[in-house]
């Protein structure tokens, strides 16, 4: 049975391929691509292949009197879709409900054209945009979230109401350990919350020797959190003041004592490291921590050569990946000094090429 009625037109899933074709397809390809700097074993964790998807945007379309969901189609700028099976349950439940809602009240309807889902343990909300002054219809969008029981954003250019909360509420079960965030609406998180679980666990599997821990682009703390509760202290950036602010509250939610938090972008981090002052850090001595690993969790365009050589110090060094064209780049730089010792595959997007790696690396001479 196909996994979704729209596969092969549909431009999100493009992989018509059977589960196990799709691992070994991937697999394939990484142990390919990664063959000329490590020979060892790679780890696959797999993910469901429906419901797993716990963030997701649609466009909104618009035909005589009538509403679609779209997605950019393979052959068509727009296509029409009525059902989307990767999507978490109750999002999937509440995308029907919320555009008959749509259809039936003209003044909401009228220049509606993109929709935004975020499903949580706790929360659902949802984002709709418009082409129009949403000042115009907030008795109508206050309406519908009271309807629908939901939490809800509307956005238009320079303007944002908000019914409910922007402010989500999570859970993650990770070795058998509960782990609460907060994290607000714009927040990156990882739409796959199943296996980031994993990605997680993973990382804490691999960790040996641990001392104190440095992590680059923590957001709002996803590694940060559960990694605290194996080193002695921990020291994480990042350049967001949201995010920041939601680490912090969740280092307290979840009685992780050993952290700070420091909003300050990678090069001011790296620049504080060679001496330079800064009032962020009035309070924080570097020289107190003794730093055993580093982890980096960098965007698709990966590590930039400053701060690659600035890693490059660290006996042992955690790379998340959603890149591979640009972790197998990093990594043939950070291979003349350290060694790989763990290489894991997060299938974290089923039906479609992407994927998420995760390396653990140690100094050569310290090995």
């Amino acid at each position: 049975m196909s996994f979704c009625k729209h596969l092969g037109e549909c431009g999100s899933c493009t992989l018509n391929l059977s589960y196990n074709e799709q691992i070994n397809l991937k697999l394939s390809f990484i142990k390919d691509k990664f063959r000329d700097l490590y020979s060892g074993d790679f780890e696959f964790f797999t993910s469901k292949t429906k419901g797993y998807r716990i963030r997701a945007e649609f466009g909104i379309f618009h035909e005589k009197n009538d509403l679609f969901y779209t997605m950019n189609g393979l052959n068509t700028r727009y296509l029409k879709i009525n059902e989307c099976p990767k999507v978490d349950i109750k999002i999937s439940n509440l995308m029907p409900n919320l555009l008959n809602a749509l259809k039936g009240d003209e003044r909401l309807k009228f220049k509606a054209f993109g929709t935004e889902f975020i499903a949580t343990n706790h929360d659902i909300l949802v984002v709709l945009l418009y082409h129009r002054d949403i000042y115009e219809i907030k008795e109508n969008l206050e309406n519908l979230a009271k309807n629908l029981g939901i939490n809800l954003i509307a956005r238009s250019r320079g303007k944002k109401l908000i019914f409910g909360s922007e402010i989500l509420n999570e859970s993650f079960f990770i070795k058998g350990r509960e782990f609460k965030y907060t994290f607000e609406s714009g927040a990156f998180i990882q739409p796959n919350k199943s296996v980031n679980e994993k990605m997680i666990s993973w990382v804490l599997d691999n960790i040996k020797s641990p001392k104190d821990l440095l992590e680059m682009y923590c957001g709002h703390g996803n590694f940060t959190i559960p990694l605290s509760f194996k080193f002695n202290k921990v020291l994480a950036n990042e350049i967001s003041k949201n995010a920041i602010k939601n680490a912090k509250i969740n280092a307290l939610q979840n009685n992780a004592l050993n952290l700070d938090f420091l909003r300050i972008s990678s090069e001011e981090l790296m620049s504080a490291f060679n001496g330079a002052k800064f009032n962020r850090l009035n309070d924080i001595d570097l020289n107190e921590f003794d730093f055993s690993h580093i982890l980096v969790d960098p965007p698709r365009a990966g590590l930039d050569g400053s701060v690659i050589n600035f890693i490059k110090n660290y006996e042992n060094i955690i790379y998340i990946s959603c890149n591979p064209l640009t972790l197998h780049e990093n990594l043939k730089e950070i291979c003349k000094t350290h060694k790989i010792l763990n290489f894991a595959i997060f299938d974290q997007f089923v039906n479609t090429n992407h994927i998420e790696c995760g390396v653990i690396l140690r100094r050569e001479n310290d090995i």
